[in-house]
């Protein structure tokens, strides 16, 4: 922009146009920091507002990397005050006998990774932005434009807008990714199916207490379960198996017949113990059902100055505890090289020449991973993380 005067002509560099995909834990972050530095940003998500669904469940946010990303966000010591550091007790039991087996109790003050309900900690990143950042009921149909030139945005509602770096923070069926490239999530071979318990301490005593504060896991080697509570007296489990994705479709079922669901999981776990079995059939509501999903090891792309990607968007793996994780710090390291580096060019390719590779670690580490979860064996490095 140039602006004349009588005497002088001065002229400002227009602002810079960041759209952020995405209103997650990994996009509110990002979007916060550049804030923070006093960069503008726009996010744009499909959900019609803040509340328009459930957001998932209980999160664990590691010392070494989501609370790094919550420090740079200025909203640690708020994290800890909604987080449960109780969270942490982790219980791995027998499933023909319900007996508790590895038992870890977190120790006094430990606050490695404290649990959060998915949606307190969507609420505390929204409420940390200023007002009118997230544009909601904005579902993402296309990124058009030449490579390293502004880009247009194009919304199911006919907007249009422009952006000069467009940042997809859009989760395992990112818009965005098409944008830099082909890859999509594969079906891992395992899948999860989630179960609700409300009010749980009062209505599902018993399971209440097998779970405990923290979380419970159960597993023969071909299939498992995995229980953890939430706040408000909420619990939910997640029904581990090696199936078909289209498992419920191919007994005639959907995931909505719930009885005919129910039906079907007591009768692969019949040889598991009653209490355990409650986890399946006890439910408060119909199932959900989460195939299990991951990109290609590695996941890279063609570097591109105006488009990139963070969290899931770029290294979709099994929900063993790291993609939030990831996303926030990813999220961070971006925010932070934008406002330290005089270009978005060159801010966008420091991010990726240290997120590519750490995530392509990662990824490699958990490839297959997820068939670990139906091992009988003692596991707790990595456990399952609330979906979304």
């Amino acid at each position: 922009m140039t602006t004349t005067t009588s005497t002088t002509t001065t002229t400002t560099a227009p602002a810079l146009r960041i759209a952020v995909i995405g209103a997650g834990p990994g996009g509110l972050t990002c979007a916060r920091i550049l804030q923070r530095h006093g960069i503008a940003v726009t996010v744009h998500d499909r959900d019609r507002g803040p509340n328009a669904r459930d957001q998932g469940g209980t999160l664990d946010l590691h010392e070494d990397n989501g609370q790094i990303a919550l420090r740079e966000a200025g909203l640690l010591d708020d994290f800890f005050r909604l987080a449960r550091p109780e969270g942490q007790e982790m219980r791995q039991l027998d499933a023909t006998t319900g007996e508790i087996g590895f038992h870890h109790v977190p120790e006094d003050g430990e606050r490695f990774k404290p649990e959060i309900d998915r949606g307190h900690l969507r609420d505390l990143l929204l409420g940390s932005l200023e007002p009118g950042t997230v544009h909601w009921g904005r579902t993402l149909r296309s990124v058009e434009g030449p490579v390293g030139g502004p880009r247009h945005l194009h919304f199911a509602d006919g907007t249009v807008t422009e952006a000069d770096l467009v940042i997809g923070a859009d989760g395992a069926r990112s818009t965005v990714r098409r944008a830099l490239s082909p890859a999509t999530p594969r079906y891992t071979g395992v899948s999860f199916l989630e179960a609700w318990f409300h009010d749980a301490d009062r209505r599902h005593p018993d399971l209440a207490a097998l779970v405990g504060p923290g979380s419970a896991t159960a597993a023969d080697g071909e299939r498992a379960v995995f229980a953890q509570r939430s706040s408000g007296g909420h619990l939910r489990a997640y029904v581990i198996q090696r199936v078909p994705a289209d498992w419920i479709a191919a007994a005639g079922h959907t995931v909505q017949d719930t009885d005919a669901v129910r039906a079907l999981l007591l009768d692969r776990y019949r040889d598991w113990s009653p209490s355990l079995r409650r986890l399946l059939s006890d439910n408060d509501g119909p199932y959900v059902d989460r195939p299990i999903h991951a990109l290609p090891v590695p996941h890279t792309w063609q570097h591109d100055p105006a488009v990139t990607l963070l969290g899931d968007a770029a290294h979709l793996m099994p929900p063993l505890g790291v993609g939030v994780n990831l996303a926030m710090l990813d999220a961070s390291e971006l925010a932070l090289a934008l406002a330290r580096h005089d270009t978005v060019a060159a801010a966008v390719r420091a991010y990726e020449a240290v997120m590519l590779p750490r995530s392509t670690d990662m990824q490699r580490l958990l490839d297959g991973a997820a068939e670990g979860l139906l091992s009988a064996e003692p596991h707790q490095e990595h456990a399952p993380s609330g979906a979304r």
